[in-house]
């Protein structure tokens, strides 16, 4: 059965659940002639010469994780009940912020209710909140809340990304799943490579992944691995000799924010030496 149209809660405009590329949905850069990957190699081809904005577009249609693919649509679908009038994304969330960035924030995965209803990275839930918030205080943020894309946010030398693109079940992409979508993840750094001096990474499987892309695209990583923590910093080199400042921080998710695990103030510092 076709899915129902329903109005983009901003501007209005009538989307099915998922959205089809080249319909209008504000921020989507895919359409109808965009590249789909079905298979973990043609995202390695795909990946490997792909422009900031070929990137940004492919990532959107890939289907090649099949269970990320049918659990993302199937939140789409039967959705939350607090959202049940809205459409939902159901796509792969494309990297966010400034294509000449000078700082990166890695992620997880988007939230299955959150960036896979509004199809920008920590949009639409409480992590985004958090991040977002501490973001606008560090002045790297246009304002402080990211609520629909569209909705006017913009970010200035900083650039979101995630080594995996698909709202996944509980949160876990499998092993499989990481290692495919690390092909975009490495395109997505090493487009990077000539501007990017720190990244913060969102918890240790933030952490790993940069460290496995880094590697993979020749960057000087120490040995042994450095170890992921609150306020752990490591040392990479660029290719070009620059040294990148990469900043561990616990995840932004409501387990660590609600127990007090990250404090706002845990969160400001971490930035902070992000930007310094």
């Amino acid at each position: 059965m076709a899915s129902v149209l329903l109005p983009h809660p901003l501007t209005g405009r009538p989307f099915a659940s998922p959205v089809a590329p080249g319909t209008g949905w504000p921020g989507d850069t895919a359409d109808a002639g965009t590249p789909v990957a079905t298979t973990p190699d043609a995202v390695a081809r795909l990946a490997a010469t792909a422009s900031r904005a070929e990137l940004d577009a492919a990532v959107t249609l890939c289907r090649a994780c099949p269970r990320l693919v049918g659990w993302r649509e199937d939140v789409a679908t039967t959705k939350r009940a607090a959202f049940a009038d809205q459409p939902y994304w159901g796509r792969p969330v494309a990297s966010f912020g400034d294509p000449d960035a000078t700082a990166l924030v890695v992620g997880l995965a988007p939230a299955a209710h959150g960036a896979n209803r509004t199809g920008r990275m920590f949009t639409g839930d409480r992590s985004g909140d958090w991040l977002y918030s501490a973001l606008h205080r560090a002045g790297l943020a246009s304002q402080p809340y990211a609520t629909l894309s569209g909705d006017g946010l913009e970010l200035t030398g900083l650039r979101i990304i995630a080594p995996v693109h698909c709202a996944p079940p509980d949160n876990k992409p499998t092993t499989p799943e990481k290692a495919t979508c690390a092909h975009w993840l490495d395109r997505d750094l090493q487009l990077s490579g000539t501007t990017v001096r720190a990244v913060m990474a969102l918890g240790s499987i933030a952490w790993d992944a940069v460290l496995g892309s880094a590697r993979r695209l020749a960057w000087g990583v120490p040995r042994p691995k450095p170890r992921f923590g609150h306020g752990a910093e490591a040392t990479l080199t660029r290719p070009d000799g620059a040294p990148v400042r990469l900043v561990g921080c616990y995840h932004v998710s409501q387990q660590n924010t609600f127990t007090g695990r990250l404090t706002e103030p845990m969160l400001d510092a971490a930035i902070g030496r992000l930007k310094a």
